[in-house]
Formats: structure tokens, C-alpha cells, sequence
């Protein structure tokens, strides 16, 4: 069998960053989707699932009621590996087109102390599974290690 585009990235060289995962074309629109990358596979701890929950929950909320990207927003969710996030955007982008998006995105989170949107049993099929302060904690740590200052080198996959 074909391995998938994603298990083809040295993972072993992979860092935090904002990188094009693939695009897609379904009939004359392109889907492209983002590898949000938090933390340095295999080398630093993974990301637990309350808070990887709650950035969630707290993502898909934001960029849903974007003015500008509501409707472009086709998809959030976590990786399996629990080291980032897949974002999938209707639309042709490269991932220096989405940092605005992203900084303004993980800011939200970051300075977010209400209620977890959708945290409730009639909403989420596991609403107890949240933790705030860390989805906090790691949007800060993704902000000022990575997104305000990124590199070139956190926008491609390494070769």
C-alpha cells in the first residue's frame, strides 16, 4: 500500500510551525490543509487531550465566526499523534498566508476565561474533558515560540 502524504515528512526534523499538509481539488475549488504544528514530535512531551479538547472546541468556535474566514473554514481537529492540529481552509493558500489568522486565532484562545463554547453534555459527547488554563498556557507558549516571530523554516516541511 501507498504511504499518505503526512507519514512521508521526517518527523524527526519537523518543528513547530505553520506548513501546507496538502491541497485538494474537488471539482473547481482547492481545499488546502494545515499541519498547526505545537510541539517538536518525538522530542517534547504531547499535547494532553483536555486541553487538545478545548483548543479545539475554542478554534472551531473562533474561526467559524470569522468575518473573513467563517465561511472558508471547511475543518479543525487534533492529529492522532497529539502534537498539533489539522486546519482545512476552502481556498489555494500557503502558510504564510494564514499567520495573521493563526496569531489572531491563538490569541483568542490564549486570552480566553469564559465558558468553553459547547462544553456542556447536550453539546459535546465528552464535555468533561477540558482543562482551560493548559490550552491557555500552550497558545501563549505556540504564540511567542513560534507564530510572532516565525521563520521561513517553520513555514515549509524540512526535506
Amino acid at each position: 500500500m501507498k504511504k499518505i502524504a503526512s507519514f512521508t515528512i521526517d518527523h524527526i526534523k519537523l518543528q513547530p510551525g505553520v506548513y501546507v499538509s496538502r491541497k485538494d481539488h474537488v471539482g473547481d475549488s482547492v481545499i488546502t490543509t494545515f499541519d498547526l504544528r505545537m510541539t517538536s514530535p518525538n522530542e517534547e512531551p504531547v499535547m494532553n487531550t483536555a486541553e487538545m479538547h478545548t483548543i479545539e472546541h475554542l478554534a472551531a468556535t473562533f474561526l467559524r465566526n470569522h468575518a473573513l474566514y467563517g465561511d472558508k473554514t471547511v475543518y479543525f481537529g487534533p492529529m492522532g499523534c497529539r502534537t498539533g492540529f489539522y486546519l482545512l481552509l476552502a481556498g489555494d493558500y500557503e502558510s504564510k498566508d494564514i499567520v495573521d489568522l493563526m496569531i489572531e486565532m491563538y490569541e483568542f484562545i490564549r486570552d480566553f476565561k469564559d465558558e468553553v463554547p459547547g462544553a456542556s453534555p447536550k453539546d459535546c459527547g465528552n464535555y468533561l474533558d477540558m482543562n482551560l488554563g493548559m490550552a491557555n498556557y500552550l497558545a501563549k507558549k505556540y504564540l511567542d515560540q513560534v507564530l510572532y516571530n516565525i521563520t521561513p523554516d517553520r513555514l515549509v516541511y524540512p526535506k
